[in-house]
């Protein structure tokens, strides 16, 4: 069956030089490759990512893919709805993470519509996928402009269910390398502690003498080292960060000294799960030819709040017949000084 996806899969080449290129993989719909104009004058490839198909299915760290049904963790792979107990399947110490072992980054997504600069992938899931209710359809829908990606994400169901889309594109803006150097600015005044299940403890808590606390640009090799219990346990950062505002708006900003480019990440989601590769355990080589290890690259993904389905006081991931799930990320590219 592995064989069998990876031989059906495509490559789908959207834009052209001097503005950006991307790459994507039909198979989980995956940014496979984005090649940018950067500050010093070069052009670099600056997503981390895997040289094929056939090494995407042999991977656990959805490397570039499509996150759904739900991105990020649900407690126990259990929830209730409308008076109901859903039990979905689980692939991380007994809870469910990105829907599960067969999420739709391990799916085939067809191409519903393409042009030099955009294209849109369609994917039906079928009612019981993975044990979530309702069949649904998704699409993702890649735009490539001067200095940006967009990608909007949209879902319909023909049952109630949940829905918590995201990209799991990770980042280095020099290409090689780390990204310890990188500065990343997040304006999130709370964030989500969670248990040694990366479960949720509870509430969101205050940034405020913590390591999670972004709303002045640090470098992310100076916050993964802090001997704060919430990053010692989870070897890194792996949290969820709770944007301020709401709407479209700047949730993240990424900067390379090095290579002299920036990145900001848009977004109309109400949460940020910051990701700084921490099991990238140097078992997978990467399409650059080196075995890819902790802070590589890093993954800033807009979404839902993790365990949302279990939190009805937090914004809600329920879809149902007749509504339309609805998600954009920006990623907007500029060179520093």
């Amino acid at each position: 069956m592995t064989d069998d996806l990876a031989a059906r899969a495509a490559i789908v080449e959207l834009g052209s030089a001097p503005g950006p290129v991307l790459h994507l993989l039909t198979l989980g719909a995956t940014m496979q490759r984005l090649e940018v104009a950067c500050g010093d004058g070069r052009r670099r490839d600056v997503l981390v990512g895997l040289p094929g198909a056939r090494e995407l299915l042999g991977s656990s760290d959805y490397l570039g893919g499509t996150i759904g049904r739900y991105a990020n963790r649900i407690a126990h792979g259990r929830f209730e709805l409308d008076g109901e107990e859903v039990s979905v399947r689980t692939n991380d110490r007994g809870h469910s993470l990105h829907a599960g072992p067969d999420g739709f980054d391990r799916r085939l997504w067809d191409v519903a519509d393409k042009d030099e600069s955009s294209a849109t992938l369609r994917l039906v899931s079928p009612d019981g996928d993975q044990g979530f209710p309702g069949e649904v359809t998704a699409h993702a829908r890649f735009t490539v402009e001067a200095d940006r990606v967009t990608l909007d994400l949209g879902a319909t169901t023909t049952r109630p269910t949940v829905v918590n889309m995201t990209s799991h594109a990770y980042f280095n803006l020099d290409g090689a390398g780390t990204v310890d150097d990188h500065l990343l600015q997040v304006p999130a005044s709370s964030y989500t502690p969670v248990d040694e299940g990366s479960i949720p403890l509870g509430d969101h808590a205050p940034v405020d003498g913590t390591p999670f606390d972004l709303r002045v640009a640090r470098p992310v090799g100076e916050v993964v080292r802090e001997p704060h219990e919430q990053v010692v346990a989870a070897r890194g950062i792996d949290h969820n960060l709770v944007v301020d505002g709401s709407g479209l708006r700047r949730v993240a900003r990424l900067e390379s000294p090095r290579s002299r480019t920036a990145m900001e990440v848009w977004s109309d989601q109400p949460g940020l799960q910051v990701y700084t590769g921490n099991f990238l355990s140097g078992a997978v080589l990467g399409r650059s030819g080196r075995l890819l290890r902790p802070a590589d690259g890093i993954a800033l993904e807009p979404q839902l709040h993790p365990d949302s389905p279990n939190h009805p006081e937090w914004p809600s991931a329920t879809l149902r017949p007749g509504e339309a799930y609805r998600a954009r990320i920006e990623w907007r590219f500029s060179a520093t000084v």
